[in-house]
């Protein structure tokens, strides 16, 4: 219904085009248009009473018992799981109107924490890159696989969780999480990074690619080209780098009192790493930051 409305309107075929996409990339990814009708969904669902449709978030029914789409003006994203089942939408609004991107509700099917927008769609680029890029936004992820890199996935406006690692490390033995440069991506880096530590082995490479405060991964490209994006993949700095930068920033380690206060915020990071050789080579590194002995943090 969603793409085939999409063909049906200029407008929304012309937004698309303005953000660089083909129709190859958007019939890929299943892209569709939402339509502007209040009830849009009477034309796939006869019964638009049933309850399955609240539950599963297409529909909301308002206090007075009045229903409508939850979904109005919006470039609609499917959203499938690990097996390539469709669990929810994702609607970008192209018109003036909050919130800019909408997602399906939490249902029995769908939950944010668990799920990774494009990894269904990405799983063959994943496995020829060898890496699965993480981003924040599904332009983000059809936009990068216009210009050729097609293994991006995208948190879905919920910080990294313990499950996304785990479903990005079965992906991938590299994950590489790209964020802007400002302090928003910095916090949602970190987050990312605590949500890292526990499954870290040594078989395992994260990094972290940080992109100029005014752009994402999708203007990035636009502007530079895929190879300059590529570039920037390769500079992109390990998890350990990352934290013991992210540590200096923190505390003043021209002091003792700065070095005790790091070791403080450190010590449950390092206590939640697993026991292996990756988890001794960053304690023994951490230990030189803040002038200890590897006995001595021990």
């Amino acid at each position: 219904h969603y793409q085939a409305a999409l063909k049906r309107s200029p407008r929304a075929i012309e937004y698309l085009k303005g953000r660089g996409l083909s129709g190859e990339i958007a019939a890929r990814f299943a892209l569709g248009w939402s339509g502007e009708d209040r009830r849009g969904l009477t034309a796939v669902f006869p019964n638009y009473e049933d309850a399955l449709l609240v539950e599963c978030g297409l529909v909301i029914e308002a206090e007075d018992g009045r229903r409508y789409d939850r979904f109005r003006e919006r470039i609609m994203f499917p959203i499938r799981n690990g097996r390539g089942k469709l669990i929810g939408f994702g609607g970008r609004i192209i018109g003036k109107g909050e919130p800019k991107y909408l997602n399906s509700p939490e249902t029995p099917l769908f939950a944010k924490g668990r799920e990774l927008y494009g990894l269904w769609e990405s799983r063959a680029g994943i496995r020829r890159e060898g890496c699965v890029l993480v981003v924040e936004g599904y332009m983000d992820v059809v936009g990068l696989a216009q210009h050729g890199l097609e293994n991006a996935v995208a948190t879905l406006g919920t910080a990294t969780t313990a499950e996304h690692v785990q479903k990005l490390l079965r992906a991938s033995h590299k994950v590489v999480f790209s964020y802007d440069g400002d302090q928003a991506g910095v916090r949602a880096a970190w987050r990312a990074l605590q949500a890292c530590l526990p499954q870290m082995r040594d078989d395992v490479s994260v990094r972290f690619l940080f992109l100029p405060a005014e752009h994402d991964p999708d203007s990035y490209i636009q502007a530079f080209g895929d190879k300059a994006f590529r570039a920037a993949m390769d500079e992109a700095v390990s998890l350990s780098r990352f934290m013991f930068d992210e540590l200096a920033r923190r505390h003043r380690l021209d002091e003792a009192e700065g070095r005790a206060a790091c070791v403080h915020e450190a010590l449950p990071l390092l206590a939640s790493m697993p026991e292996n050789a990756y988890r001794i080579q960053v304690e023994r590194e951490f230990a030189q930051l803040v002038l200890l002995t590897p006995e001595e943090l021990a």
